[in-house]
Parts: structure tokens; C-alpha cells; sequence
């Protein structure tokens, strides 16, 4: 027989990041909360901050920025697509994440192209002492 859960009314911070899976362990979303990557209500707070339904997070991870608000609540990690279900992103954080995303794949492809991206073989090497001798 399946006991229903218990309606939560408030979940530690890093708990529920870890299970919204915005980090793959507790201990790594309590250092970003720690170092000022997780900010409640736009103020700086820490890992065992109590966080309830409508509480607007800005995360900063990777070079890459949330501006979400919490909507359901959980402790357990779930899957990918139940995971989204717990926060709603804003339009404008959406649309800045993605376009900073493409800007970086350009760059990468950019740099890829433009330089060299191995080590000279011992053939390349001999031409390239030839041509600074003379």
C-alpha cells in the first residue's frame, strides 16, 4: 500500500538544488552557495537556508545564469524531466543563457579552425626548423 507523501512547505537550499539537479552532489551545491553562486531573493544566503514554493533563485554556474522560480518542492532526485517541473525559468534568463551557449560554441569552433590543434609530427617540425634557418 503506497503512503501519500507529505506536502513539504519548506526544503534546504542545497537539498533542493542537488534534487532540481542543477548540481550533481549536495556538497557541491552547498560550495557554490557557500562562494556566492546561489543567491535567494537576491541576497547572498547559506546552504541550510529554508527555500519555499515562490522563492526567485539566481544561479551562476559554468559561465552560465538561472533566474528561476521555485515552484514545487521535493528532497528526492528524480529524473531529468520531472526534475524541470520543480522551477520555472523566466523568459529573459532563458533567452540570455542560450545565446551566450551559441557564443560560445562559435568561439570554440573559431579557435579550433584558426589554430593549430596538434603537435607537430617530426616531419612538420624538420620543415619548420628549415624555414627559421633560411
Amino acid at each position: 500500500m503506497n503512503k501519500p507523501t507529505p506536502e513539504l512547505d519548506a526544503v534546504r537550499l542545497d537539498k533542493w538544488l542537488w534534487a532540481a539537479r542543477f548540481f550533481k552532489t549536495r556538497s557541491l551545491a552547498a560550495e557554490a552557495i557557500s562562494g556566492g553562486k546561489v543567491h535567494v531573493n537576491k541576497q547572498r544566503v547559506k546552504s541550510g537556508k529554508e527555500i519555499k514554493v515562490g522563492a526567485q533563485l539566481s544561479i551562476s554556474k559554468d559561465q552560465l545564469r538561472w533566474e528561476i522560480t521555485v515552484i514545487a518542492l521535493t528532497t528526492q532526485r528524480r529524473a531529468a524531466k520531472d526534475a524541470a517541473l520543480l522551477y520555472e525559468e523566466s523568459p529573459e534568463s532563458h533567452a540570455a543563457r542560450q545565446l551566450q551557449i551559441i557564443q560560445q560554441r562559435e568561439q570554440r569552433e573559431f579557435m579550433a579552425h584558426n589554430g593549430i590543434d596538434h603537435k607537430p609530427n617530426k616531419k612538420e617540425r624538420r620543415l619548420i626548423h628549415r624555414f627559421k634557418e633560411g
